[in-house]
């Protein structure tokens, strides 16, 4: 039997060590995992029996190696919604939830939105969506055969018409009628594979992160099909790398978008930390 904070001082070292970016938190939220309780009443815990403690030795093991906290525990939380995470499947940042509060504004007070994410993966976007916006005909799509199921779990009982595809020509039935579109598509160049966290590079799958040799290859196909999805006047977001945003070579990825001329009010957001994260466009009429 071993008192909780003396396990969490040894694994805050361990895992800081081990180059964990949050060894504290980290090594707070495995211990609540194994307990079955919430980090914040770890301080309820008198002592942690030798089987508990056996158990988180081995968490601490493999977070050390870089296994994605998410990946551990078995869930991302995502706004306010949970999703069931694991191998096969990208884990939700905390910097998409701001596209995808993005897309709910956007969405909301519109009768009846029609909104679609592309790229589903885990479904955070589309189920944030459905969770928050009353009324809304939530449409997904994910091309990966991995990802999939997770989607499928993750979306069950949510309402959101759940597709297995390409974003490339998806929905042909939904052309001209959708209000939103938000899509977080693999974005990284294959060139930047090294300069990857661990955590990523990893364990998210490849076609998550990788997209051609600018990493832009994604975006152009998002452009092409967000153009034949929307209605005059709909609104595309899409996140992308702080490198591609608008000062990036050529323009970045608001570039992809403006220089086709189908598009207005082009606008590059930046995230919580100030670098450049998502961009917006609406549809010229």
């Amino acid at each position: 039997m071993t008192a909780p904070r003396t396990l969490l001082m040894n694994a805050r070292k361990q895992l800081g060590d081990a180059g964990v970016a949050s060894p504290e938190v980290d090594a707070a939220i495995l211990l609540a995992h194994v307990l079955d309780t919430d980090r914040n009443r770890l301080f309820l815990v008198d002592d942690v029996s030798t089987d508990d403690e056996a158990a988180y030795a081995d968490l601490l093991v493999r977070r050390a190696r870089r296994e994605p906290l998410q990946h551990l525990t078995g869930v991302a939380y995502f706004r306010h919604v949970e999703l069931a995470v694991g191998p096969g499947v990208f884990v939700p940042r905390p910097e998409t939830e701001l596209l995808a509060g993005w897309a709910i504004d956007r969405a909301t007070g519109l009768d009846r939105p029609v909104v679609v994410d592309l790229c589903t993966g885990s479904g955070a976007i589309a189920k944030a969506i459905a969770d928050e916006v009353a009324g809304a005909h939530v449409h997904a799509v994910e091309l990966s055969e991995d990802a999939y199921p997770w989607a499928v779990r993750n979306l069950a009982g949510t309402g959101v018409d759940l597709r297995q595809g390409d974003m490339a020509d998806a929905f042909t039935d939904l052309d001209g009628s959708v209000d939103v579109i938000a899509c977080n598509p693999p974005y990284i160049p294959l060139e930047a594979w090294e300069s990857v966290a661990a955590e990523a590079r990893d364990h998210d799958p490849d076609l998550a992160l990788f997209s051609g040799q600018d990493g832009l290859d994604a975006i152009r196909v998002l452009e092409r099909r967000a153009a034949e999805l929307l209605r005059p006047g709909g609104v595309v977001g899409f996140e992308h790398a702080d490198e591609q945003g608008p000062n990036g070579d050529r323009g970045g990825a608001p570039a992809v978008f403006a220089a086709t001329g189908r598009w207005q009010d082009v606008r590059d957001h930046l995230d919580l930390a100030g670098r450049p994260r998502f961009t917006t466009a609406q549809l010229a009429p």
